[in-house]
């Protein structure tokens, strides 16, 4: 298998992501796709770094076993929150931490070791669904353009992932669609308060179903 240096680095993502340039501009030689690859793929294309952005497929152990500490991954949650689909939304749906991580792939989803990560904080009166996930785009990209070099040689540090955290599916947000009135221009704020309310309904309920039984 190549050294780091020696080969291809292989972007799995948008192929006109703001990253994807950055990485050719200094100089990377990298090969991108959006599709799913095989375990071939790798040697067939002298792959020797793997970055997974926004990638809509599982990577197989079979793939990630021919590139030992060099596949990484760009999550925008701070881990161990919100692992899966939609994290932005899960983390103002579930009131928890938000931020982004840089992580090391595993069989998991979204379960490998932490490189690096930052807390991201929101206006929940000005912010929308889609302005966030906007700045958490920005802060991830900026935290992996500061980090790459000790990433890529195997320099930085990582820790493993603690406590459970949360998870979700993409079908999970479809019991959700009608509290986001304006869809992903949703504001936080209004998005919070319909959460309130069907929290305050759903308890109501359940006490009047408890009055009945007594």
């Amino acid at each position: 298998m190549n050294k780091i240096g020696d080969g291809n680095i292989l972007f799995l993502g948008d192929k006109n992501s703001p990253l994807l340039r950055w990485l050719i501009g200094t100089g990377e030689s990298v090969i991108q796709t959006t599709e799913t690859i095989e375990s071939s793929f790798i040697p067939n294309n002298k792959v020797s770094f793997l970055i997974s952005y926004g990638y809509r497929h599982i990577i197989r152990k079979n793939i990630l076993d021919q590139l030992p500490n060099r596949a990484i991954n760009l999550h925008i949650s701070l881990l161990p929150w919100n692992k899966g689909a939609d994290p932005n939304l899960w983390s103002f749906v579930d009131g928890t931490p938000k931020g982004v991580t840089i992580h090391y792939l595993d069989p998991g989803i979204d379960t490998g070791d932490i490189i690096v990560q930052q807390e991201v904080e929101f206006d929940s009166h000005n912010d929308t669904l889609e302005t966030t996930y906007q700045k958490l785009q920005c802060v991830i990209q900026a935290l992996f353009q500061k980090n790459w070099q000790s990433i890529k040689t195997q320099a930085c540090s990582r820790r493993k992932q603690e406590g459970q955290g949360s998870t979700h599916k993409s079908i999970d947000k479809e019991a959700l669609s009608h509290l986001l009135v304006k869809e992903w221009d949703t504001p936080i704020s209004t998005l919070r308060a319909n959460i309130e309310n069907l929290t305050s309904a759903t308890q109501l309920d359940t006490n009047q179903v408890r009055g009945k039984d007594k």
